[in-house]
């Protein structure tokens, strides 16, 4: 197979969207990551939630987007009521979210250990 086959297969195949959330810069080493060793297999849009929030959130839709489009959620925000309402958004969306080291219900949200 030529390089110039290789090249046009490539440009055949969509990049993957990530919408990556985080908080006071807490997924910036990730971030980092997905950009070096994913190259251009991924396009990214990074959501950033850089204010002091009070300890509870009864209502998160001032921080969270009320609609969301992408291929895959990164979850690396800090506080837990962001998480739950970001994980019932991406589920009603039916879009994955990979929420490491936290303890977060739903059917679409994979919670790896750190």
């Amino acid at each position: 197979m030529s390089d110039n086959t290789l090249k046009e297969n490539k440009d055949i195949v969509s990049r993957q969207k990530l919408l990556i959330f985080q908080q006071n810069g807490s997924g910036e080493q990730k971030i980092a990551g997905v950009k070096k060793y994913g190259g251009d297999q991924f396009e990214l849009e990074v959501f950033s939630i850089d204010e002091v929030l009070p300890p509870v959130l009864d209502d998160t839709s001032e921080y969270l987007p009320s609609d969301i489009s992408c291929d895959l959620v990164l979850d690396f925000l800090i506080h837990q009521d962001l998480s739950h309402d970001l994980a019932a958004l991406c589920d009603e969306k039916k879009i994955p979210v990979i929420s490491s080291g936290k303890k977060v219900i739903g059917k679409m949200v994979m919670c790896p250990p750190t």
